[in-house]
């Protein structure tokens, strides 16, 4: 995904917390903030130290980034959102992770066609 795409500057991450408005499930947590300035969707992940060393951390992001990437064409186009990585999101495979994003994806109602999360 272009870089357009990602959120990186602290403040930004800062705003989409602070406006409370997540859904966890015991892998990760999903925040969502809506973004009328950019008019497309854009995304920030966090892995903490406790999951493991660079390698481990690094392949979670690149899993989740691969997810993110097969979804971003049914993603609504004006949010910004922060995900968080938890400590078990290690024993996922990659379908798992993607069954369990989805998932968070619906129930914050970030797929488009769908009313119902």
């Amino acid at each position: 995904m272009k870089k357009q795409y990602r959120v990186k500057k602290s403040e930004e991450i800062e705003k989409i917390i602070k406006e409370k408005n997540y859904k966890s499930n015991p892998y990760l947590t999903l925040y969502k903030r809506n973004n009328t300035e950019t008019g497309h969707f854009r995304y920030a992940i966090s892995v903490g130290k406790k999951i493991g060393n660079a390698v481990e951390r690094n392949r979670i992001k690149r899993l989740i980034t691969a997810v993110i990437d097969n979804l971003s064409i049914d993603l609504d186009s004006s949010t910004d959102v922060f995900i968080i990585a938890r400590v078990q999101i290690k024993e996922l495979s990659y379908d798992e992770l993607k069954k369990q994003l989805e998932y968070l994806f619906r129930k914050q109602k970030l797929i488009k066609g769908e009313k119902n999360g």
